[in-house]
């Protein structure tokens, strides 16, 4: 890797809001809109930018483990967003590292701030526990100061900062989903959004990807995982076995928000949508949807007693499947419920 960093002198903090949010993509998106000058919340961010979704796919390996993901892919949120709304966006990669921080010290002398997309592994300010091999970390750098960079990074509570050094390492992760030097930003607003029109067409793209015929994805995925996660004592062994399901748990509830609080952040979603759109049965069905999310999270503490050697009674893998199952029908009938109401949207 290249060691030369930050070619363009900069010092400069611009005016941007930093905002703590559930998921740092959602949470990057909804601030970027809300600096152009368009109030957003992190859950019309989600919803609008079509974030939930379930995948299992065995034959894609993540750090070895066959990948499992409670959303859309890295990206996908913001692009959504802004295809919806009608916004202007430009994103960057690059082949070297020394040019892509000089990329982003003109920009900051600009007045622009950037979105990055990180491997959390080589971020400093991340306490050693949490650092791990995931390159799908979105923040947003708004200044520079020395040889430090100023990030409003939306899974803490304030900006932190960050050396340029490990910022560029970061950026130039390797392996799964490695971010090449991944930059992006929303263009100067040209015309008010029409929210109308980007809900709908958020509640279309995730109310089909939830109920699609394909076995790995949707509600059909989740019933795939639990035919597999019940069978994997016998095929895996109980070593192995409980290696994939502490993969399980790790995607749902350390990379992001995971699956049950994804569920509660699009009710969130829904409930400022009806509103919005002055459609009470859309504001309030979400409250369904939070029974699958503390199903979701009644499987994570299950699976997390059993990884780490102190099952409870009735702990074991058929009662995670069961479990699983459980989820797959309240969220069949929520989506079914939901795409009803997309008929009835004004």
């Amino acid at each position: 890797m290249n060691s030369r960093v930050g070619r363009v002198q900069v010092n400069r903090e611009l005016d941007f809001q930093h905002r703590q949010a559930a998921h740092c993509e959602s949470g990057v998106a909804a601030s970027l809109v809300s600096h152009i000058g368009i109030p957003l919340s992190e859950p019309m961010a989600f919803g609008i930018g079509g974030g939930l979704f379930f995948g299992y796919f065995p034959f894609i390996r993540l750090n070895g483990l066959p990948l499992v993901t409670y959303r859309v892919a890295v990206g996908r949120i913001i692009k959504r967003l802004t295809q919806n709304l009608g916004l202007g966006t430009w994103q960057r990669t690059f082949r070297h590292p020394a040019q892509a921080m000089a990329a982003l010290d003109d920009l900051l002398a600009q007045g622009v701030p950037v979105g990055l997309q990180t491997g959390v592994f080589w971020l400093p300010y991340f306490p050693k526990a949490y650092r791990f091999h995931f390159n799908g970390h979105n923040l947003v750098v708004y200044g520079k100061r020395g040889d430090d960079y100023l990030i409003s990074d939306p899974v803490f509570p304030g900006p932190v900062t960050c050396p340029a050094e490990d910022l560029q390492r970061a950026r130039f992760a390797a392996g799964a989903l490695a971010p090449k030097g991944r930059m992006y930003g929303l263009n100067p607003l040209a015309a008010k959004p029409d929210f109308r029109t980007g809900i709908k067409a958020g509640l279309q793209v995730v109310v089909r990807g939830m109920l699609q015929p394909f076995p790995l994805t949707g509600v059909r995925g989740i019933r795939f995982l639990a035919r597999r996660l019940k069978r994997w004592p016998q095929r895996l062994g109980p070593a192995k076995a409980e290696l994939h399901l502490g993969h399980v748990v790790r995607m749902q509830e350390e990379i992001g928000t995971g699956g049950g609080g994804f569920r509660f952040l699009y009710a969130d979603f829904l409930r400022e949508a009806g509103e919005l759109l002055r459609h009470d049965p859309l504001a309030a069905v979400g409250r369904d949807l939070t029974v699958a999310g503390d199903r979701w999270r009644d499987f994570a503490v299950m699976a997390a007693r059993i990884c780490k050697g102190r099952p409870a009674a009735g702990d074991d893998y058929q009662a995670l499947a069961d479990g699983l199952e459980q989820c797959a029908a309240l969220e069949e009938q929520f989506f079914r419920r939901l795409r009803t109401l997309l008929g009835t949207l004004p």
